[in-house]
């Protein structure tokens, strides 16, 4: 039995004072009217109306019956609106994960533009050195960057691409020379980054002769925040692989410099992953349509910018 369905009949039969004309009204039969009605006393066990030829008339379990049918009915209009506005217009909570360097420099600013245009969006923005269980943690959208997805079986958009470059600062380059191939970094104290994605005990360049591997030693240092990293290139600790996107406001600065221009590494597809794309709430369906818009020429930007900090 569906006991709404039933309810609101039983609703529309008193609000017609007969079940012809509620059943007109509900585009049924009469038939189907009073059998809804019937099928809700026997499973209340009540009474609900009584009937004549002529005219029905509420029981007086049926008078508080009614009032509650009545809440219930509106709640639930209410809640299907709610839900309906939600496919349409871009407001409520917004929870999206990044990695933290990639959020930091791209996510962060990207939020406020999309908050200017859709204010009615609150976005709480996790970042952290993983990639989340979106299903299980709750978040509606997540940037990732890796070579490729698992199947999952969740939705994603690309979004992009980045890679990451050798640093050193200009103290330590004076002191050490300046490598000119990948085989040249032995000669070299090497710092590494940790991530989820990478192997933490070799670097992969691709360069003029293809791809070249470098075997990292014992390292001296390694953190898992590129710009940790990027502070321990800048004291001239040592030589680090980092992300042009926390590489570069040290080179236009000046406290990096960038070798083995030729050569890049870490190559990674940036990806928006959320669980579905059928009945897509909208703010779910916009900032990843915002992403789209904003997220491929920053990346390109940033690369072309790259470009005048080369150092043979």
């Amino acid at each position: 039995m569906d006991t709404l369905q039933n309810m609101r009949v039983f609703v529309r039969v008193v609000e017609a004072g007969s079940f012809t004309g509620a059943a007109q009204h509900l585009n049924t039969t009469t038939a189907y009217a009073s059998r809804a009605v019937s099928d809700l006393e026997a499973h209340l066990r009540t009474r609900l109306l009584n009937r004549t030829t002529r005219r029905i008339a509420l029981t007086e379990a049926g008078e508080r019956y009614l009032q509650r049918c009545e809440q219930i009915l509106a709640y639930v209009d209410q809640a299907e609106a709610e839900a309906s506005d939600a496919h349409a217009r871009p407001s409520g909570k917004l929870k999206v994960h990044a990695m933290t360097s990639f959020g930091q420099h791209y996510v962060v600013p990207a939020v406020g533009g999309y908050q200017q245009r859709y204010p009615e969006v609150q976005v709480e923005l996790t970042l952290a050195q993983r990639v989340p269980d979106l299903l299980d943690e709750g978040y509606d959208v997540a940037l990732v960057l890796a070579q490729d997805l698992p199947d999952s079986g969740l939705v994603s958009q690309r979004l992009g691409s980045a890679f990451s470059i050798a640093c050193a600062s200009p103290a330590y380059l004076e002191r050490h020379g300046v490598p000119q191939t990948p085989t040249d970094l032995a000669r070299h104290t090497c710092l590494q980054l940790v991530t989820p994605v990478f192997p933490t005990d070799e670097w992969t360049f691709q360069g003029p002769n293809g791809q070249e591997t470098y075997k990292l030693p014992t390292a001296t240092f390694q953190v898992n925040v590129a710009e940790a990293a990027a502070v321990a290139v800048r004291e001239g600790m040592g030589i680090g692989l980092m992300p042009i996107y926390s590489a570069i406001s040290g080179l236009r600065s000046g406290d990096l410099v960038w070798i083995l221009p030729e050569y890049k590494s870490q190559e990674m597809n940036v990806y928006a992953l959320y669980p579905s794309r059928q009945y897509l709430d909208a703010k779910i369906r916009t900032w990843v349509e915002y992403l789209r818009d904003v997220l491929p020429p920053t990346l390109a930007e940033d690369q072309t910018e790259l470009r005048q900090f080369a150092r043979t």
